[in-house]
């Protein structure tokens, strides 16, 4: 806000992202100290890190269209996805994997709606992001399915 005016955040918008690293870095420590596996630790950083940029822009400016379309609001079930799966795999790595697909699927999903509905504006953009985003959903599947391999013990099938 020094800067430019363009940027204009109030009390409540440093609160919120104060809150959102706290969450992301809270969860992180966590997962940290249950386990030593450096696969896993990554997978969840990546995940978390692809949560976190989806929110702030999502906030910020929208990933379609502007921050005021309500179909912005269909990103929020990627992340139900994503933290549904890894609870009811009980955090467990191969589990873990399954789920960052699935929210990897969930995120195409969203462009798809949008575009069936007609509510994807900047197709390019919209794609462009979804990309990104799925990039980083499989990125972490990938790390939790070595973690899952590095886990199981030697000829057992992961």
């Amino acid at each position: 806000m020094q800067f430019t005016e363009e940027v204009a955040w109030g009390l409540s918008d440093f609160a919120l992202f104060g809150a959102m690293l706290f969450v992301a870095c809270g969860t992180y420590e966590l997962a940290a100290r249950m386990t030593g596996n450096k696969a896993y630790r990554a997978a969840v950083g990546v995940a978390l890190a692809a949560a976190f940029i989806l929110v702030w822009m999502n906030l910020a400016v929208g990933l379609i269209g502007s921050e005021e379309n309500p179909a912005n609001l269909m990103y929020g079930g990627v992340l139900v996805v994503g933290i549904l799966g890894a609870i009811i795999a009980r955090f467990r790595p191969h589990g873990m994997a399954l789920s960052l697909v699935g929210t990897a699927l969930a995120q195409v999903l969203v462009v798809v709606i949008a575009l069936i509905v007609g509510l994807a504006y900047n197709l390019g953009d919209t794609l462009m992001l979804t990309g990104f985003f799925v990039a980083l959903w499989l990125t972490s599947a990938r790390l939790f399915r070595k973690a899952a391999r590095e886990q199981s013990p030697a000829g057992a099938a992961p």
